[in-house]
């Protein structure tokens, strides 16, 4: 190969995991999201941080299909995990059978998905006795853990990661950031939004998210 080719070849951009052009969102006629680039590799963490009503959630939620927007285009490539900041769980359904029914959803047969929810459960220190309880009556920090765990459940290509840390303790809360790593290792691009200013230096990168009022200004 010639050195001219060798240099063309370096050049090959890569595409991708995640990719959002122009990114605008209205909620009861005001805009919470306006005019959002960003790009997520694989093998990259970002965090996104910003004040509060700055419109991360939104965005995230946008990002994973949940919400609709209104400009702009949304390009994903693979298959998305979803933690939202506050559990989607079940009251009534153990977190064996939140592993059942997510699992089944993604096309997975109820044993498989019961095999691999346990290995991630364990990853993040949930106490295999607690596995038969109802979500009602789980801690704050097991709650989490088990919504953390559903979003690992399909092998997701991206990660979309709503401050997933609420509710754990100190030792858990560094476990997630060890966890992060190897999910990076993987291959997989992580999303995190925080508002952890410490945490910068955990990520690969930094998008931070301005009101969309005072984007407009």
């Amino acid at each position: 190969m010639t050195n001219a080719a060798a240099t063309g070849a370096a050049r090959v951009r890569v595409a991708p995991l995640l990719e959002l052009r122009g990114i605008s969102k209205r909620i009861a006629g005001r805009w919470v999201v306006r005019g959002v680039d960003l790009e997520l590799g694989r093998g990259e963490t970002l965090a996104l941080v910003g004040e509060n009503g700055a419109g991360k959630s939104t965005l995230v939620r946008v990002i994973a299909g949940i919400d609709g927007h209104d400009e702009g285009e949304v390009r994903v490539d693979g298959r998305i995990g979803y933690c939202p900041q506050e559990p989607g769980l079940l009251d009534l359904l153990s977190a064996d059978e939140h592993l059942v029914f997510f699992g089944q959803g993604l096309g997975l047969e109820r044993e498989d998905a019961r095999c691999a929810g346990h290995a991630l459960l364990d990853g993040l220190g949930f106490p295999p006795r607690m596995r038969t309880t109802v979500a009602k009556h789980l801690s704050g920090g097991s709650r989490q853990k088990l919504n953390l765990a559903l979003s690992l459940l399909g092998d997701p290509d991206v990660l979309l990661l709503d401050e997933p840390y609420t509710g754990f303790d100190s030792g858990t809360y560094h476990c997630f950031w060890e966890h992060v790593e190897r999910w990076k290792d993987e291959g997989r691009g992580c999303l995190v939004v925080t508002h952890f200013l410490g945490e910068r230096e955990r990520v690969d990168r930094v998008h931070e998210l301005r009101a969309a009022v005072e984007q407009a200004a």
